[in-house]
């Protein structure tokens, strides 16, 4: 295992896995617990969208998700502005914070906008708006060496460092780099036995505690399903 990249925002690993556990783990993250609007009170709303799109669009703000929180965790935010003007995620008021203040919820003109919203813990396979990022893989190559070919494979720039083990090069390339390869030799090109996995956070919480609660989450699942086996 090597860590390719690692900041908050991102992480993204080359692992030598099959694509069915990624594929799990992937899947799994939509098992992370994440904060969310679940609850929207409404008590003015002059604004130009309709109480129900204004909900929706309250929901989808990535709010920042602590550690400490749990299924019990209930948190209400206030908003309460006159317009004109547009009305921000900044203007939501209470213990927690929105990740990016500068989503635009709606336009205000003359008038107010005065409500209550509730955050909870959810889980993707929930709803959508608990997702806390995304998670994707794609296999290294394993590339033929030719004349021809090294000149594209050494121009490349993937994720990893192109690396010549014998007459074969192990890369990452990107799909215009795969085609002008396969005009050269359609049989050149086959997935290796490694994988580059990564994941990119919404912001609610970092890249790798979603890759461990996510791994957390497939292995209490395999758990579930080895009792239900006995």
């Amino acid at each position: 295992m090597e860590v390719i990249e690692k900041t908050p925002e991102r992480i993204a690993m080359r692992l030598e896995i099959t694509e069915s556990l990624a594929n799990a783990i992937r899947r799994s993250v939509a098992e992370v617990p994440t904060l969310a609007i679940d609850d929207v009170e409404i008590f003015k709303n002059d604004s130009a969208v309709y109480d129900e799109v204004l909900a929706h669009r309250l929901g989808l703000i990535p709010l920042k998700t602590e550690k400490g929180m749990s299924s019990k965790t209930k948190i209400d935010l206030k908003l309460s502005k006159e317009g004109p003007g547009l009305v921000y995620a900044g203007d939501l008021k209470g213990p927690v914070d929105a990740v990016y203040e500068k989503i635009p919820i709606t336009l205000l003109g003359e008038g107010k906008v005065e409500l209550v919203a509730t955050a909870i813990l959810g889980k993707g396979i929930e709803h959508a708006k608990y997702t806390p990022g995304l998670c994707y893989y794609r296999s290294i190559l394993e590339v033929k060496s030719s004349p021809e070919i090294d000149k594209i494979v050494e121009k490349s720039k993937g994720a990893i460092k192109n690396q010549k083990q014998g007459s074969k090069w192990l890369c990452d390339l990107n799909d215009a780099e795969i085609n002008a390869i396969e005009k050269i030799d359609k049989e050149a090109i086959k997935n290796s036995k490694e994988i580059i996995l990564i994941v990119e956070s919404y912001g609610n919480m970092a890249a790798k505690d979603i890759l461990l609660k996510a791994i957390d989450a497939l292995c209490d699942n395999l758990d579930e399903f080895e009792k239900e086996l006995k």
